[in-house]
Parts: structure tokens; C-alpha cells; sequence
């Protein structure tokens, strides 16, 4: 099953039969943000030696990323049945770049279709396999509006 924004915009969730599925006027004018997980990130990553020198304390395997994924329309899309740890497939609304001066080595496959070149950085969309972090829902009844949030992070 798929939670897709609509044609107008570029996200899709591939969920397992059963999940939930997209629906109308849910995902126009997403918003998504795109950061590294808590333990990738923060001042307590690094430190400094005794001769003022920056050491990297993050440990590699921690480089993940979160995902929140916003959306306010007239409905909100199907998330009943998605529950915190269900596992799922992102083609990822933001896009990232690197710079390629020689061969490129992203550090995500990129989503088909969704890799550009300007000068030497080169654009792409990641591919994420994520876990279901947390959702809510608001409505405005008077004005018809629903916004909505999904939080995610990469498995």
C-alpha cells in the first residue's frame, strides 16, 4: 500500500498490505525536515585534547537521519494502523547535496529520476528505509483545515 501527497508534490511512503493508504486533499504543500538522529548530532559529540585540538566522538554507524513530515490540507492522509516501530520505505520529499569533483558517492541511494548536477554539487532525493516514530493529527473545524504530522527514522 502507498501514503502518496498527490502528483503535485514528491512524496511516497510504501507501507505493508494493510497499511494505510493515501488520500484526497492531503498532501499539497508538504513541508519535510530532513536531520540527523540525536546521537549523530550535538556538543557532546566532540571534544577538544589538551593542545585545543577538535576530536569526532560520534560513532559512524549512528549517522541516520529523522524525518518530519507536515502537511496541512483539507483531510488529513490515512495513518490509522501505523504504530511506532513499523517499518517503512521513504522516497524523501528533501533533497540533499554533495559536492562532486570527481566520482559521486552518495551516502543514500538516490530516488530514480531525482539526481541533478549544477557546477560541481550534484542534487538528489534519498531513498530511506525508516521506522514510524509518532503521528498527530489537529483540526481547525471551522476553517476545514487538518494538518498533520509523521515522524520518522531511518532504520
Amino acid at each position: 500500500m502507498t501514503i502518496t501527497a498527490s502528483h503535485l508534490t514528491d512524496f511516497d511512503i510504501q507501507i505493508a498490505p494493510g497499511g494505510p493508504g493515501d488520500q484526497p486533499y492531503s498532501g499539497r504543500a508538504l513541508r519535510g525536515k530532513l536531520t540527523p538522529i540525536a546521537l549523530a548530532q550535538g556538543d557532546d559529540k566532540g571534544a577538544y585534547s589538551v593542545n585545543g585540538k577538535y576530536i569526532d566522538l560520534a560513532a559512524p554507524q549512528m549517522r541516520k537521519f529523522r524525518l518530519e513530515i507536515t502537511g496541512n490540507d483539507m483531510e488529513a492522509p490515512a495513518l490509522d494502523n501505523l504504530w511506532t516501530g513499523n517499518i517503512v520505505s521513504v522516497a524523501c520529499l528533501n533533497e540533499v547535496c554533495i559536492q562532486t569533483t570527481g566520482p559521486v558517492a552518495f551516502s543514500r541511494e538516490p530516488i530514480d529520476g531525482s539526481v541533478r548536477t549544477e557546477g560541481n554539487y550534484t542534487f538528489y532525493r534519498p531513498f530511506l528505509v525508516m521506522a514510524i516514530v509518532g503521528w498527530h493529527i489537529e483540526t481547525a473545524e471551522w476553517e476545514a483545515q487538518t494538518s498533520w504530522q509523521l515522524t520518522l527514522t531511518e532504520t
